[in-house]
C-alpha cells in the first residue's frame, strides 16, 4: 500500500520520542540514585527524588518524548507507533553502558540490531491510519463490548497487583511493577490516541472540545499516567535499568497492540501477508529485547540469576542452597 504522508509524520515523531524517552530512563536513574543517598528511596515509598534536579531533568525529557509520542498517535496507527519504542531501549541501553556502567555485552548489541530490523519491518508494512471525523467515533469504538471487557479485565488485574502482589513481591519481582505500568499503559495509549485525534481535528477547524468525550479521555490519560509514573519509579529504583527498559517495552507493546486491535480493528484493512510480516517484525523485536535482557550481565557474574528477581534476592537464594 506504500507509506502514507500521515504515517511518515507519525514515524518522525515516534523516532524523536524514542530518543527523549530513552535518555529519560538514564537521567531519572541518576536522580533516583542521588536521592537514595540522601533520603528514603522511591522503592521504599520515599519521595526524596522530588528534590533532585537530575530526576526533574529526566522527567522533562520523558514529557517531551511523550508529547512527541502523543502527536505520533494522532497521525499513525498504534501498530506503527508503539513498536518503534524499541529504539528507546537501544538508546537507553547504550547510554546505561557508558554513563551508569551497566555493561552492554556483544550479544546485547545483537539484540539492539534485531530491534532495529524488526522496527523497520513493521514501518514498511504498517496499516494506514483510520480516517476519523469526530471524537464521537472514537467513543463509539471504545464503548463496544469487546473493548469494555478488556477495560474490566485490566482494572481487575491492576487492582489485584497493587493491593495483593506489590506488598508481598514488589521488591523482589520486576514483573509486578512492570505489569501495572504495562496494563495501565495500554489504556493510556488508547486515550492518548483519542485526545490526539481530537486536537488534530480541532486544529483543522472542527472543535472537538465541546464534546464531553474529549474531556473524559483527557482525564483517563492524566490518571493513568500518574499511576504509571509512580510504579515505573519503583521499578527503576529497585532493578537494573537495562532490565526495566526491555521488559517494560515488551509487555507494554504487546498489550497496547492487543488493545488497539480490539478497539480500532487495525488489521481489517490488511491482507494475511501484511499481517504475517508485521507479526514477524514484532517477534524479531521481542527476540532482540529478550537477548538484550538475558545477556545484560554476561561476563560480569559467574552464574546466572533468575530473570525477574533482584540481585539481593538471588544471592539470598544462592546462600540458602549452599547451607543445605
Amino acid at each position: 500500500m506504500g507509506i502514507s504522508k500521515d504515517n511518515v509524520t507519525g514515524l518522525i515523531l515516534a523516532l524523536s520520542s524514542s530518543v527523549f524517552i530513552g535518555s529519560s530512563f538514564i537521567i531519572k536513574k541518576m536522580g533516583l540514585k542521588k536521592a537514595g543517598n540522601t533520603g528514603k528511596s522511591a522503592a521504599s515509598g520515599g519521595h526524596a527524588y522530588l528534590y533532585e534536579p537530575w530526576w526533574w531533568i529526566g522527567m522533562i525529557s520523558m514529557i517531551v518524548g511523550e508529547i512527541a509520542n502523543f502527536a505520533a498517535y494522532a497521525f499513525a496507527p498504534a501498530l506503527l507507533v508503539t513498536p518503534l519504542g524499541a529504539l528507546s531501549i537501544i538508546f537507553s541501553a547504550v547510554l546505561a553502558h557508558f554513563i551508569l556502567q551497566e555493561k552492554l555485552h556483544i550479544f546485547g548489541m545483537l539484540g539492539c540490531a534485531l530491534c532495529m530490523v524488526g522496527s523497520t519491518t513493521i514501518v514498511l508494512h504498517a496499516p494506514h491510519e483510520r480516517v476519523i471525523h469526530s471524537v464521537k467515533e472514537v467513543w463509539q469504538l471504545a464503548t463496544e463490548i469487546g473493548f469494555i471487557l478488556y477495560i474490566i479485565a485490566v482494572a481487575i488485574l491492576v487492582t489485584v497487583l497493587i493491593f495483593y502482589y506489590v506488598p508481598r513481591y514488589g521488591q523482589t519481582h520486576l514483573f509486578i511493577y512492570v505489569s501495572i505500568c504495562s496494563l495501565t499503559g495500554s489504556l493510556t495509549v488508547m486515550s492518548v490516541k483519542a485526545v490526539g485525534i481530537a486536537l488534530k481535528l480541532t486544529f483543522e477547524g472542527s472543535n472537538q472540545f465541546k464534546y464531553f468525550q474529549t474531556w473524559f479521555f483527557t482525564l483517563v490519560v492524566i490518571g493513568c499516567c500518574l499511576l504509571q509514573i509512580n510504579y515505573l519509579n519503583k521499578a527503576l529504583d529497585t532493578f537494573n535499568t537495562a532490565v526495566v527498559s526491555p521488559v517494560y517495552y515488551v509487555m507494554f507493546t504487546t498489550l497496547t497492540i492487543f488493545a488497539s486491535i480490539i478497539m480500532f480493528k487495525d488489521w481489517l484493512t490488511q491482507n494475511a501477508s501484511q499481517i504475517a510480516t508485521e507479526l514477524c517484525g514484532f517477534v524479531t523485536i521481542l527476540a532482540g529485547t529478550f537477548l538484550l535482557h538475558k545477556t545484560k550481565d554476561m561476563g560480569n557474574r559467574p552464574e546466572e540469576t533468575p530473570v525477574f528477581t533482584t540481585p539481593e534476592h538471588s544471592n539470598h537464594s544462592s546462600n540458602h542452597s549452599q547451607t543445605r
